[in-house]
């Protein structure tokens, strides 16, 4: 994989990370449908649809079986920003599996 494409990639990544958390952000505390329609929410979707494009853009460059591993790292950027930004409890255990997933992440993606 080019060093173009990873870049690419790794944005796609970080932009799906981020739609995780404003959509979050556009979340907590909400009740009713229209508390949703809301500017985090629609940032999320903006950044959801960001990463689709790079995605796309990515799996145009690169075989599916070295891309899609890739989407393991949104799970480690959320869970660190449900740690860091929105306190939320970790423990030793879930902080192996993240460990695991990253992991698994390089063993994937070496060829």
């Amino acid at each position: 994989m080019s060093a173009h494409t990873l870049g690419v990639l790794l944005c796609s990544v970080v932009a799906a990370a981020c739609g995780q958390i404003l959509f979050k952000m556009g979340a907590t505390g909400r009740t009713s449908f229209v508390d949703f329609l809301n500017a985090w929410n629609f940032s999320g979707g903006v950044a959801y649809l960001l990463s689709t494009v790079l995605w796309i853009y990515a799996l145009s460059k690169t075989p599916l079986t070295v891309v899609y591993p890739f989407t393991a790292l949104t799970f480690v950027l959320a869970y660190a920003a449900g740690a860091f930004l929105f306190d939320e409890a970790v423990s030793l255990a879930s902080i192996s599996g993240v460990l695991l997933i990253l992991l698994g992440l390089f063993l994937t993606t070496r060829y």
